[in-house]
C-alpha cells in the first residue's frame, strides 16, 4: 500500500473553517427556553458535541475551489452540518445502532431519553431546511442555483441517499458480506451527504457545469473513502481518541469492507478511491488545493 502524504497547512485550513462554521451555528441556533426548551436543549447538545465538522468545511472549499467564498455558502454549510446531526442522534437510538457513546460523551437519548432525542433529530433535520429557505429569502439573482442545491441535499439525506443506505445497513446485519450491498450501503449511507456537501458549494459559487461534474465525480470518491475509513477505524482505531467504543461493528454483524475486502485491500481501495478523486481535480488551479488536502486526510484521520 503506497503511503498517502498529508499537508501540514490543512489542520490549519480545517480549525479556521470550523471556526467559522461553529460562529455561525451558535447564531442560527435558537436558545433554549420555553415550552420546547427541552428539545432545544437536546438539538444544541448534539450539535456542539464536537466533530472537525467535514462537510460544511468540504461546502466551503467546494465554493472556493471556483472562487467563491465561506460567505457565500455559509448558511448552506451549516445546514448540512444540522442533517449531519439529525443523522448521528437517530443513528445512535437503541431501533438503530444503540450506542451509549459518541465523541466522549453520552449520546443524546443517553441524557434526554428516547423520545426527546429522536424529536431533537427530527428538529434538527426541519430546521435545515428552514435556514436554507430563508437564507434564498435575500438571493434574488441564485434562486435557481439555491434550489437546485435544496434539491441535491433532500436526495442526498433522504432514501435515494442517507436514509436508503442505513435501511440497507440495518437489513443486511448478520447476512453473509457481499461487494456489492458493501458499496451501495456506503456510498449512499455516507457518501451521498458528502458528496452533496461538497458539489453544493460549487453550484452556490456559479461554478459552471463541467466544475460541478468534476467537483461531484470528487465528493463521490472521497464519500466512499471517508467510509471505508470508519470501517478501519472501528477495526484499529483508539478507544479514546474516537471517543466512542470500537470493535461494534463486527459484534453487530454489519457488512464493511473489511469484512469483504480485508484491511489491506480496504486501505488500498480507499488509496485509489483517493487517487481518482485528486484526478477528478485537473482542470482546476491552486483554489482547489484544500479539496486535495481535504481528500489525502479523510483516510489519514485518526477519529
Amino acid at each position: 500500500m503506497r503511503r498517502v502524504k498529508v499537508s501540514k497547512g490543512i489542520e490549519k485550513y480545517l480549525e479556521e473553517r470550523k471556526i467559522l462554521v461553529d460562529k455561525a451555528l451558535k447564531e442560527f441556533m435558537p436558545e433554549p427556553s420555553g415550552l420546547a426548551g427541552d428539545v432545544i436543549r437536546a438539538m444544541n447538545y448534539t450539535l456542539f458535541a464536537g466533530g472537525k465538522r467535514i462537510r460544511p468545511v468540504l461546502c466551503i472549499a467546494g465554493s472556493e475551489a471556483v472562487g467563491g467564498s465561506a460567505d457565500d455558502v455559509v448558511p448552506v454549510a451549516c445546514a448540512i452540518e444540522l442533517i449531519h446531526a439529525y443523522s448521528l442522534i437517530h443513528d445512535d437510538l437503541p431501533v438503530m445502532d444503540n450506542d451509549d457513546f459518541r465523541r466522549g460523551k453520552p449520546t443524546n437519548h443517553k441524557v434526554f431519553g428516547e423520545a426527546v432525542a429522536l424529536l431533537a433529530g427530527d428538529s434538527l433535520l426541519t430546521l435545515a431546511f428552514n435556514l436554507m429557505a430563508s437564507y434564498g429569502l435575500d438571493k434574488n439573482g441564485e434562486k435557481k442555483a439555491l434550489l437546485r442545491v435544496i434539491d441535491l441535499i433532500a436526495s442526498a439525506a433522504g432514501y435515494k441517499g442517507m436514509v436508503g443506505g442505513q435501511m440497507v445497513d440495518i437489513s443486511y446485519e448478520g447476512k453473509d458480506p457481499d461487494p456489492t450491498v458493501v458499496e451501495y450501503i456506503h456510498r449512499h449511507k455516507t457518501g451521498a451527504l458528502i458528496a452533496a456537501s461538497v458539489t453544493a458549494g460549487t453550484i452556490l459559487a456559479g461554478g459552471n457545469e463541467e466544475e460541478v461534474k468534476s467537483i461531484n465525480r470528487y465528493g463521490q470518491q472521497i464519500g466512499l473513502a471517508f467510509q471505508i475509513a470508519d470501517d478501519i477505524l472501528n477495526i484499529e482505531g483508539d478507544r479514546n481518541v474516537m471517543g466512542k467504543g470500537i470493535g461494534s461493528d463486527k459484534v453487530r454483524g454489519k457488512i464493511t469492507y473489511p469484512s469483504v475486502f480485508g484491511i489491506s485491500e480496504s486501505k488500498n481501495i480507499q488509496t485509489r478511491l483517493i487517487d481518482h478523486a485528486i484526478e477528478s481535480l485537473n482542470r482546476f488551479d491552486e483554489r482547489a488545493e484544500p479539496l486535495r488536502d481535504l481528500a489525502r486526510y479523510i483516510i489519514k484521520r485518526k477519529g
